[in-house]
Formats: C-alpha cells, sequence, structure tokens
C-alpha cells in the first residue's frame, strides 16, 4: 500500500499533484521509494538535491571519502566549513534541510564485495555516481544479481555519459563495456579535469530517469546511451544493444559471482610520453605514404563530411559506432578522426571497451590535419 502523504507534503509537493502523469497516487510511489546512491562526488550531489526534493522516502548514501577543497567547484552540497568532514556526513545533513520529510540513511564506506548484495538489496533502484572503473562494474554486477535496475552516470573534461540498465529488460553495463580499459589509457578526473557545471547536466539526467523509473511514465534509458558534450551543448544518442557474448548477461556467462576489477586509472604514465591512443597528422600521413594498411573511421556527421574529408576515410558517425562496429576489422589499426578530436576519443573509447585494441586517435582531427599536413583543404 502506498504511504500517506502529511497536510505538509500535500503542500510541498502541489506542483507535482497537479501533473496527471504524477498526481498524489504517484507521488506516494515517490514517498514509498528506496534509492541508493553510489559516490556522493559531483553525480551524487545533484542526484541527491533533486531526489531529497521529490519527496524520495529513503535515499541511502554511500562514499567512503571526506571533503577536499578541490571538491567544492562541482559537489555543489558542500562548503568551505565541510572540508574535512565525511561525505555523506555533509550530504545527509544538507540533504534533511531540502527535505525534513524523507529518511537519509549514511553509509561511510567503500562499496566493495563485502557489503554489495545487502546494500543492494535493501534498495529498489541504484543510482550509480562512482568515478572508478571497478565501482561501476561491481555495482553492474551486484544490480545484474539481484535483478535491480539501476542508472548510470560518468563525467570527464567536458563529456559525460547517462543510461539506465536493467537486464531483465536490455543490456547491461558490461554489454557495452566488457572489462576495464586497458592501464594508462584513460585518464582519470584528476589527471584530466573536469568542467564543475558537466556533473550537474549528468546527474540532473540521472535524477530524471530515476524520477521517471519511479513513477512508471516516459521512455526510459534503457537499451539508449545519452552522450553530453557540454562545448557545443550537444546531446547524441547511442543505441545499446543486449550482446549475446556479454560476458555477464550474455547467452553463456563467465562471470557467475562478484568480483571486484583492477583500478586501472590508479596506474600512472610517464607524463613525457605521448599518450599511446593519439597519432598525430604527419604521423597519419607517414603511414598513408608507405601504404600500411590502416582503417581511417570518420565520427562526423554527413553533412561535416561533405565539407572535407581525409583520403580514404570511411564515415560512421558517432551515434552508429556501435551497431556498425562489425564493419571494421580488429586487425587492423582503426585511426578514429573527427572536427577536433573530441567525439573521436568518445569513439575510441567505446570501440575499446567493445574489444577493440588496435585503436588511435588523431590528435586535433580533420581540423589539425588542414594545418599541418594538408593547407588547401577547406576548414570550418
Amino acid at each position: 500500500m502506498a504511504t500517506k502523504l502529511t497536510k505538509e507534503e500535500l503542500a510541498r509537493y502541489y506542483r507535482h499533484l497537479t501533473l496527471p502523469e504524477v498526481g498524489l497516487n504517484g507521488q506516494q510511489r515517490l514517498k514509498s521509494a528506496k534509492v541508493l546512491l553510489i559516490g556522493m562526488g559531483g553525480l551524487g550531489c545533484p542526484v541527491g538535491l533533486y531526489l531529497a526534493a521529490a519527496g524520495i522516502g529513503r535515499l541511502g548514501l554511500v562514499d567512503p571519502d571526506l571533503v577536499e577543497q578541490s571538491n567544492i567547484h562541482r559537489q555543489v552540497l558542500y562548503g568551505d566549513a565541510d572540508v574535512g568532514r565525511p561525505k555523506v556526513e555533509a550530504a545527509a545533513e544538507r540533504l534533511r534541510r531540502v527535505n525534513p520529510h524523507i529518511e537519509i540513511i549514511p553509509y561511510a564506506t567503500r562499496f566493495c564485495i563485502e557489503n554489495a548484495e545487502s546494500l543492494v538489496g535493501n534498495y529498489d533502484l541504484i543510482v550509480d555516481g562512482s568515478d572508478n572503473f571497478p565501482t561501476r562494474f561491481l555495482v553492474n554486477d551486484a544490480c545484474l544479481f539481484a535483478r535491480k535496475p539501476y542508472v548510470y552516470g560518468s563525467v570527464l573534461q567536458f563529456h559525460g555519459q547517462v543510461s539506465l540498465f536493467d537486464a531483465d529488460k536490455g543490456p547491461c553495463y558490461r554489454c557495452l563495456y566488457p572489462a576495464p580499459p586497458t592501464a594508462g589509457t584513460v585518464p582519470s578526473c584528476a589527471e584530466a579535469g573536469v568542467l564543475g557545471v558537466v556533473p550537474g547536466l549528468v546527474g540532473l539526467a540521472q535524477a530524471t530517469e530515476a524520477v521517471k523509473w519511479i513513477l512508471g511514465i516516459g521512455q526510459s534509458l534503457v537499451g539508449r546511451l545519452i552522450l553530453i558534450d557540454a562545448l557545443p551543448l550537444k546531446f547524441r544518442e547511442l543505441m545499446v544493444p543486449k550482446n549475446p557474448t556479454c560476458p555477464l548477461c550474455g547467452d553463456e556467462p563467465t562471470i557467475l559471482t562478484l568480483r571486484e576489477e583492477a583500478d586501472t586509472c590508479k596506474q600512472q604514465r610517464d607524463e613525457d610520453a605521448e599518450p599511446s591512443w593519439e597519432i598525430s597528422p604527419r604521423d597519419l600521413q607517414a603511414i598513408l605514404d608507405r601504404g600500411d594498411p590502416v582503417q581511417i573511421v570518420d565520427v562526423r556527421e554527413p553533412s561535416e563530411y561533405a565539407i572535407c574529408r581525409l583520403p580514404g576515410a570511411r564515415l560512421i558517425p558517432l551515434s552508429e559506432i556501435l551497431t556498425r562496429k562489425h564493419e571494421l576489422d580488429p586487425h587492423v589499426e582503426i585511426v578514429l578522426q573527427c572536427h577536433h578530436g573530441i567525439r573521436s576519443q568518445q569513439a575510441l573509447e567505446l570501440l575499446r571497451m567493445a574489444g577493440f585494441a588496435n585503436l588511435k586517435n588523431l590528435r586535433g582531427g580533420i581540423q589539425a590535419w588542414a594545418e599541418e599536413v594538408d593547407p588547401v583543404m577547406p576548414k570550418y
């Protein structure tokens, strides 16, 4: 039976109650819901704020860290006075001020194998705001074994990703990314940085997806991955099919119990070395001059491809890169290219986590090619 609303709650949620898609029954469903937030950093903060304000009846907050000065530009629950405090303690205090009618349960611990099953089992929906691959894979696996859906989000620099994974209805995270990236191929936010507002964009999308799921309204992101690029402020959608060879939810799974993956992002790279996933325009030109086998994949849009293109480049827009990956030969080097190298880096990450290893990103994109190799090429 749905939890009844008090007189104060009826007044608080009035704007919800007037929405036919929510109404009294929907608000009671929100009050009855139990949502676990894993990670109270850049993503967990906006998710927590909006789920608390929406009236989610119980919010669990999981994070082992203390608030640091470098967190505050993007982790909007905290201020200078919170530096040195446990994040879940400071977050719980703030969220109780946002909405005193809900229950906040802080867990000042790392989400790990020892507690994953019990934590996930006590909640209806999980929101993953973690910032490392071991936790992301563990959240995915624990939710699949518990048959619980979860909302995924990640951020880096000016980019973000959002989806909802529910293995009963669509793919899981490992269908998209079967295993963690190779050490040194993906920088952490601490290494690469993150624009402070980007976690807000992604976190709000996660909170929206969580509320929709609880209410049973709208079209969920199951089977869809939203890519956010804050610089042009564009949102792209990738269809993510269920992978029959997925090691976790495929036809013949090989992962049968929870396990923790190695944190490859903690392994440091030589700061003076060129990143192993990049290739310069001049080096690509040398490959073409020698006639070495190479696949150049242009992930821009057809309208951009019509303006200018690299010799022999095949057009596969970023939004189609996963559904058309069968067109690529994994045994021949693949050079991904876009306008400035940002979209092609996203494509590289998607392909690499889909099992491709022989990948390069053209540094600076076709713009750099025009400046360094072909000065007569049109620029836009």
